[in-house]
């Protein structure tokens, strides 16, 4: 288990997180930074998420996650995902799967919902340009 890395990917939206795991003693990157100076906070949390819900054995792995494309909300997300799969992958444990999908089926599942593509007669997809009938 020691020489064993696994990588997995999440989509949000336009965003893409590629998470890689290896055993180690629990530390976490995000882009080459450490996740203690992700701002805002409640974004770190949602990171977090997974590991918190697996216990002791988030401290048995070192995560490393590349993301970019999207917002900051999408980026989470997609890295919340990505790390989810991850762990799945990496500890092979149907537990910690079923554990995922009771608290929340999106950490295992991309979200598949896109922008809906401008239409004609309007700024949007939905904004349209009034019409009078008198």
């Amino acid at each position: 288990m020691e020489n064993k890395i696994v990588v997995a990917s999440g989509k949000r939206k336009t965003a893409v997180a590629r998470a890689t795991i290896k055993a180690g003693n629990g530390k976490i990157k995000i882009n080459h930074v450490p996740i203690d100076l992700y701002r805002p906070e409640i974004l770190r949390a949602l990171i977090k998420e997974p590991l918190m819900l697996i216990g002791e054995k988030a401290n048995q792995i070192d995560v490393v996650i590349n993301v970019h494309g999207g917002g900051i909300m999408g980026q989470t997300e997609a890295a919340r995902t990505a790390i989810a799969r991850a762990i799945t992958k990496f500890f092979d444990d149907p537990v910690i799967e079923k554990i995922y999908r009771e608290y929340d089926r999106s950490m295992l599942v991309n979200d598949v919902r896109r922008k809906l593509p401008k239409q004609p007669r309007g700024r949007g997809a939905r904004a349209k340009v009034q019409k009078s009938y008198r």
